[in-house]
């Protein structure tokens, strides 16, 4: 008795199919690359050739005997006898006294109240103002207090009641 399961028809995994030997491309294949690059490369170079660059004082490519030219500089020194030594220019010095005398009178108001409120008004008298802090230092009065003759809230930075205080 034979058995059923055995046989050139009966394999449960199948033998897969000898490899086929390899070969080289076939011609129109190479071609298919070779050809397309060939017709970019002719049509960059013929772009190139025709960007129009032509110059007007292009020279024949031989070239003609010309005059040969030579320059010969010659120099001749000369002693002359030294100078005098110049003399020195006379010194002049100006001195100038000047006399700066600066006086500040500030009054406190006639209600004299402090303003304590923080409303950023003077709290001085109204007839001292400073426009920044340079000009109460350049006068001498810095650190001003609010209530003082001069404060103002522009010149309070941190609002703490005094001005100009750095």
């Amino acid at each position: 008795m034979t058995n059923p399961y055995t046989g050139p028809h009966n394999n449960p995994y199948p033998v897969p199919p000898a490899p086929q030997p390899t070969r080289p491309a076939p011609r129109w294949a190479r071609k298919r690359y070779l050809v397309p690059a060939l017709g970019l490369a002719w049509f960059i170079g013929v772009g190139i050739g025709a960007s129009g660059d032509t110059t007007a004082d292009a020279k024949p490519a031989t070239a003609k005997p010309q005059p040969t030219v030579t320059v010969t500089a010659t120099t001749t020194a000369t002693a002359t006898p030294l100078a005098k030594k110049p003399e020195p220019a006379p010194t002049v010095t100006a001195t100038k006294t000047v006399r700066a005398t600066t006086t500040v009178t500030a009054q406190p108001a006639a209600g004299g109240g402090s303003d304590d409120n923080g409303s950023g008004g003077s709290g001085g008298s109204a007839d001292v103002y400073y426009a920044n802090c340079s000009a109460v230092r350049a006068a001498g009065a810095a650190p001003i207090h609010r209530g003082e003759p001069g404060y103002a809230s522009h010149l309070d930075r941190d609002n703490d009641g005094v001005a100009c205080d750095t």
